[in-house]
């Protein structure tokens, strides 16, 4: 049979059409991950013990201070750090394979703000979409937007809203969200609070969304739930759905506390969310408008996420206590005394969960309601307030060594 030269075009076309969403499926490329939900699909060989010396592909410095975690596209990893002492922002990328840092762009110079000592200025994870890192960084009073290509270049910066607390100046932290061609940035303090959607290739503004005038620092995140498209987030004495479209409201239900970290998580037609300050409360709320509150306890994830698997909510309380509920009716199933306190978010790969405290141990236990089931516990450094990425079956942690002027970041890839 003889096959015209259009014939190939289109072998050669669809041959790039699926390498290229192979490449995509392996990345993690913003806050959560690729299903928002922090579990990395399809990771099954990623090792669940490791040391300095074992289980390590590399290790490598990195220079200044930040909590956000990395993001994995393509041949890079990306994340943002701050010099604290030249008061400098900068967007940092490492290649994938070695750790080799490949490029830094600083960004921004001196007016950083008063923080937490548990913050820094470099704490929202960076999100990436059609070839550009998008990064946002609080200094001089407000929050910038930052788009940054694959080479480390700038191709805009916006200064997207202020953000200038006074009641508590502990910084800014909330990670940006990309939904269709927009990046959605919200920033909540006593002074100022707005949800806003910029357009992915210019930065101009597409819509705005106020919000409740207390300091909040939870991520918003758009997810498919009660039949629609919803952008939700937590805190501001509430948890609340938007239309990610226009930054309309949708419904709001009454609950939590003033001041949330987490993102929501979600699973059929309820999200639930946990925060924080002044009060500990961890909610779950119907998605459908009505603004029913389905049940409540009293534990407290302010900083972390919580975790969402066939039924049943995961979670490591701030005291380093494990929990699993049944997420319809909110039953707990169990709970079992790890070690706190805790920042970083629980991942789940394959049927386990890598949950860390700040001190820099990593436990793994199974994601069963069937009782605490323990698999490994890891020691990398003494500080871990960054949630790690996966992808490709490697596992990246932002980890600390050292205290004060010997502290010293480090990233590992982890691999068998």
């Amino acid at each position: 049979m003889v096959r015209r030269p259009g014939y190939f075009r289109l072998v050669l076309l669809l041959s790039l059409v699926l390498v290229s969403s192979a490449a995509q499926s392996a990345d993690w490329a913003q806050w959560r991950g690729p299903g928002h939900n922090n579990i990395a699909p399809q990771q099954e060989s990623v090792p669940k013990e490791w040391s300095e010396s074992t289980n390590v592909r590399w290790k490598t410095n990195v220079p200044g201070r930040g909590h956000s975690s990395p993001v994995v596209v393509g041949d890079l990893v990306v994340l943002t750090s701050a010099d604290e002492r030249n008061q400098a922002q900068a967007v940092i990328a490492f290649d994938r394979r070695t750790g080799k840092q490949e490029w830094l762009t600083p960004i921004s110079r001196g007016g950083f703000p008063k923080i937490h000592i548990k913050n820094t200025h470099a704490s929202p994870t960076i999100a990436f979409a059609d070839g550009l890192f998008y990064a946002t960084f609080c200094h001089h009073g407000k929050v910038e937007a930052v788009a940054v290509d694959t080479a480390g270049e700038v191709a805009w910066r916006k200064d997207v809203g202020p953000f200038r607390p006074k009641a508590y100046e502990y910084g800014y932290a909330a990670s940006p969200t990309i939904y269709g061609n927009t990046l959605i940035v919200t920033g909540s303090c006593d002074t100022s609070a707005w949800m806003k959607a910029l357009d992915l290739k210019t930065g101009r503004q597409r819509w705005q969304q106020k919000r409740p005038e207390v300091l909040n620092w939870a991520s918003p995140i758009v997810a498919d739930v009660a039949g629609r498209r919803q952008l939700l987030i937590s805190g501001g004495y509430m948890i609340a759905g938007y239309n990610p479209d226009t930054g309309k409201e949708a419904w709001k239900a009454a609950c939590l506390t003033m001041a949330t970290c987490g993102t929501c998580v979600w699973t059929d037609g309820m999200v639930i969310a946990s925060g924080g300050f002044p009060d500990p409360q961890t909610a779950a709320v119907a998605a459908d408008g009505s603004g029913r509150v389905l049940w409540t306890n009293k534990v407290k994830c302010y900083e972390q996420s919580m975790l969402l698997h066939d039924d049943y909510l995961y979670a490591l309380a701030d005291n380093g206590v494990a929990y699993c509920w049944h997420a319809k009716s909110g039953k707990e199933q169990w709970k079992n005394r790890l070690s706190g306190p805790v920042s970083a978010s629980p991942l789940l790969v394959g049927d386990n969960i890598y949950a860390a405290n700040e001190r820099g141990t990593m436990y793994v236990f199974k994601a069963s309601p069937n009782g605490f089931q323990a698999v490994a516990k890891n020691q990398l450094g003494n500080e871990s307030f960054a949630t790690p990425a996966v992808a490709d079956n490697v596992l990246y942690l932002r980890v600390a060594h050292g205290r004060r002027n010997q502290r010293q970041e480090r990233l590992y890839a982890i691999a068998e």
